[in-house]
């Protein structure tokens, strides 16, 4: 594996550019982070200009779940854009979307039966959200415009999704002043594998009940929460949800952006409780990261109720809705998913992550490690320096990209045994002191 020597190259004019011109996510353009050029990339490496491979145990922001340039992903594309690459949404229809939304009614929870067709993740959250709020606008209780949130949750960067992200933990504190208020429960604290708690369910029972007569849904990350913390917490903590919300008179929207598609060990992640949600947001793995594709599902109770409302139509329509490329090539990563034995190859993943984190826990600045599905996670003492981190695991070979006090990796589904050992021996290297 050959490793990176900043200070003995000069900088490609590519990179000089980026500089320049580039504003990348979550950066600062007064005190940069350098990024790394990528030329290509195949299975689970990525190929950096110098020529360096990295193994990338992110999956691309999780979503590569496939790895780089597939052979059954690109030939999805190349007859697709032989054909029509683009056609508006509005008044035409095509086989690739009707197709794909006939694959997702088939694989999503019961009961979720419509879909809508979005451009990301965050978009698909907006949706949603307008969604529920046009529901019961269409039903005569437009004071029904609340959301009941969950602490440590993560929905997305633009402002309805923000509304709903941790106010604190959820990366948007500055936006406190200009964003919608909505409620927020407590975080679940009942891990994913121990006994159930009733009381950690309190408060939100409390709060539901208090609140219901305003809420038009409760919003959350089903079993684990992502971008928040990666944490992992009860099935059982989603099925109460799921019974206050129907007690109540309340939708239940489930985020699966982040876990949808077999991340969890299970194909969709409310399955670990055997709910089904009233409103259901796909994104992130469902084109396997070819190209921006998201939908948001719903029962035909919610687009009953909106279609008879006053407006008689749902109030939404991005341009790119239903993208013929975008669907074509979901369809491909979801026949390929499905045609092997996914489950077993999850959960080799999560054994083998496991059995790799044991090794952390010698290490003093580590302060917990977990693994659920193909999910691995080490907790730190204390925030990382990203800059200064990013690049050692550069030079160990490896794309790890942390936040705060977490190193986690989301690998490829196609991940050997051998990658992954690689993969987590490259962070032990950086992490160890």
């Amino acid at each position: 594996m050959n490793s990176i020597t900043h200070s003995a190259e000069p900088q490609s004019q590519i990179l000089l550019n980026d500089q320049k011109y580039v504003w990348h996510p979550y950066s600062s353009l007064s005190n940069p982070i350098p990024a790394y050029e990528v030329v290509s990339a195949e299975g689970v490496k990525l190929r950096l200009a110098d020529g360096t491979e990295l193994i990338d145990g992110m999956s691309s922001w999780w979503c590569t779940i496939h790895g780089y340039n597939h052979p059954v992903l690109n030939d999805a594309a190349v007859q697709q854009i032989g054909k029509v690459s683009h056609v508006m949404f509005g008044g035409i229809t095509h086989a690739p979307a009707v197709n794909l939304c006939e694959k997702l009614v088939a694989i999503t929870p019961a009961g979720l039966d419509k879909v809508f067709l979005a451009d990301s993740g965050s978009v698909a959250v907006e949706v949603a959200i307008k969604m529920v709020f046009q529901y019961w606008i269409s039903k005569g209780q437009p004071e029904k415009n609340k959301l009941l949130s969950l602490r440590n949750g993560y929905h997305g960067d633009t402002f309805a999704a923000m509304s709903v992200c941790d106010p604190v933990t959820g990366m948007h504190h500055l936006f406190e002043q200009v964003v919608e208020k909505h409620y927020f429960a407590p975080a679940p604290q009942t891990g994913f594998d121990q006994p159930w708690d009733e009381q950690d369910i309190a408060e939100f029972s409390q709060m539901i009940s208090d609140h219901s007569h305003r809420l038009a849904a409760v919003i959350l990350e089903p079993v684990v929460q992502g971008a928040g913390g990666m944490r992992f917490y009860s099935p059982y903590y989603l099925k109460r949800v799921r019974e206050l919300c129907d007690k109540h008179n309340v939708l239940l929207i489930a985020d699966e952006i982040a876990t949808g598609f077999g991340r969890t060990g299970k194909l969709f992640a409310c399955e670990w409780a055997d709910i089904s949600p009233d409103v259901l947001c796909l994104g992130k793995a469902i084109t396997g990261g070819y190209m921006t594709l998201a939908a948001t599902l719903c029962t035909d109770k919610v687009s009953r109720g909106i279609c008879e409302g006053e407006a008689g139509c749902f109030m939404h329509g991005p341009t790119f809705m239903g993208n013929p490329l975008a669907c074509s090539v979901a369809n491909a990563s979801i026949d390929l998913l499905l045609s092997a034995d996914w489950q077993s190859n999850i959960q080799r993943i999560e054994s083998t992550l496991k059995q790799q984190l044991v090794q952390f826990s010698q290490l003093k600045s580590v302060a917990s490690t977990r693994a659920l599905g193909a999910i691995g996670v080490i907790e730190m003492h204390d925030p990382v320096n990203m800059a200064e981190i990013q690049k050692q695991f550069v030079e160990a070979g490896v794309w790890v990209r942390p936040f705060g006090k977490l190193v986690y990796v989301m690998p490829p589904f196609i991940s050997s045994d051998e990658n992954l050992i690689q993969l987590m021996a490259a962070i032990f290297s950086v992490l160890e002191p």
